[in-house]
C-alpha cells in the first residue's frame, strides 16, 4: 500500500481566522484534525490516485506490468463520463489488455473494493488488482460551511492485491446498506436529479448558504446515530464470519471519520486503546482513502506487524458499511 496526499493544505489557523467563533484548539478536540490536504485547482480524482499509484510501485519496487486489473473506489470522479479508472490506466501507461472500472462509494469503499479484488483473483478472472481510492471533497464542500470543511480532506491510496497472497489474507467479509439514510450525507447539486426531490435539509438555502451549485451536505447527528446503531452489529457480524471474538483481534482500524465519533465507538465496543488505531491529525477525514492511510501509518509507527489480525470497517455514506479481517 502507499498513499498520496496533496500538497496544498488547509489548516486550524486559517479555519479559525475564518471562522473565529472556533478556536484551533476546538477544531482540533472536536475532529483530532490539525491540517487536511486540498486538492488545486487542476488537480482532480484521477491525478491524486494516478500519484498514489506511481508511488506504490517506487516505494515497493512493482513492476506495473503485473497489474491486470484497476478497481477504482471514488464518489468524486473527473466526468460522468469516461471512467476515472480508464484516465489512469492510460496515465500510468498500463497495457491495454487491463480491466478497468469505478466503484462509487465513499467511506466503506476500501472494504468492497478489497472484496470485489479478492473476488476477482480467486474465480481465476485475474492474477494481480490494483485497487485505488480518490476523493475530492473539498470541491463539492461551499466554503461558508464549517460543519464539513473542518473534517475532509482530499487524498488518494493504492494498493496491490496479488495472488500469492494467502487465500485467508483476506476473510471475513461483512456488508450492509440502508440507502433510507442517503439524503443524510449528500451532493445535492451538480446531478441529473434535481436535490430538493431526495432532500430538502440539504439544499443551500436551507443552511443559509450562497450555493456554489454542489454543497456538500452531512446531517451530522443523523450521521453519528446511524454509527453507533450499525458499527457495533457490524463488527459483531465480521467476528462471527471468522469464528473469533473481540479478544482475537490484534488491531483495529475503523474508518477515520473524526476522533469524536471513533472514541465514542471504541468506548462502545469495549477495546482499549492500543489496540484501536487512530490516524487522520494531519490528512482528515479523506473518505475512502481513510482505512490504507491509518494502515500504512500504523505499519510505519510499529503498531502494525507481520503475522497480526487486523479488522477493518468502513461506514458512512449511503448508508453504506463493510468489514472484513486481514492477516498482516
Amino acid at each position: 500500500m502507499s498513499y498520496f496526499l496533496p500538497e496544498q493544505k488547509l489548516t486550524n489557523d486559517v479555519l479559525a481566522a475564518e471562522f473565529p467563533e472556533w478556536t484551533v484548539e476546538k477544531i482540533a478536540s472536536k475532529t483530532g484534525i490539525r491540517s487536511r490536504g486540498i486538492a488545486g485547482e487542476n488537480e482532480f480524482a484521477s491525478d491524486l490516485a494516478t500519484q498514489a499509484a506511481e508511488k506504490l510501485f517506487v516505494e515497493h519496487r512493482i513492476d506495473r506490468s503485473v497489474v491486470d486489473y484497476i478497481v477504482l473506489c471514488t464518489q468524486s470522479p473527473d466526468f460522468f463520463m469516461p471512467a476515472t479508472a480508464c484516465i489512469v490506466q492510460g496515465n500510468l501507461g498500463l497495457s491495454t489488455r487491463v480491466g478497468a472500472t469505478d466503484i462509487s462509494l465513499g467511506c466503506s469503499g476500501y472494504i468492497y473494493a478489497l472484496g470485489l479484488a479478492k473476488g476477482l483473483i480467486e474465480s481465476g478472472q485475474v492474477e494481480n488488482v490494483l485497487v485505488l481510492t480518490a476523493d475530492t471533497y473539498s470541491k463539492f464542500i461551499n466554503d461558508k460551511d464549517k460543519s464539513v470543511r473542518t473534517i475532509f480532506g482530499d487524498g488518494a491510496s493504492a494498493t496491490l492485491v496479488t495472488h500469492g497472497a494467502p487465500a485467508e489474507g483476506l476473510y471475513a467479509f461483512a456488508y450492509g446498506t440502508d440507502g433510507s439514510g442517503g439524503k443524510n450525507l449528500i451532493v445535492p447539486g451538480g446531478g441529473l436529479r434535481p436535490g430538493e426531490a431526495v432532500a430538502p435539509k440539504a439544499l443551500p438555502e436551507s443552511r443559509g448558504l450562497v450555493s456554489n451549485g454542489l454543497d456538500l451536505f452531512m446531517d451530522g447527528p443523523e450521521i453519528f446515530n446511524f454509527t453507533l446503531r450499525v458499527v457495533p452489529n457490524a463488527v459483531q457480524a465480521v467476528l462471527g464470519k471468522a469464528s473469533k471474538s473481540l479478544a482475537d483481534v490484534d488491531l483495529f482500524v475503523f474508518h477515520q471519520a473524526n476522533q469524536y465519533m471513533l472514541e465514542h465507538l471504541r468506548k462502545k465496543l469495549g477495546v482499549d486503546e492500543e489496540r484501536f488505531y487512530v490516524s487522520l491529525e494531519n490528512s482528515g477525514n479523506t473518505v475512502s482513502s481513510t482505512i490504507p492511510i491509518a494502515l500504512r501509518e500504523a505499519e510505519e509507527a510499529g503498531a502494525l506487524k507481520p503475522g497480526m489480525t487486523v479488522m477493518l470497517l468502513g461506514f458512512g455514506v449511503g448508508y453504506s458499511w463493510g468489514g472484513m479481517i486481514v492477516r498482516w
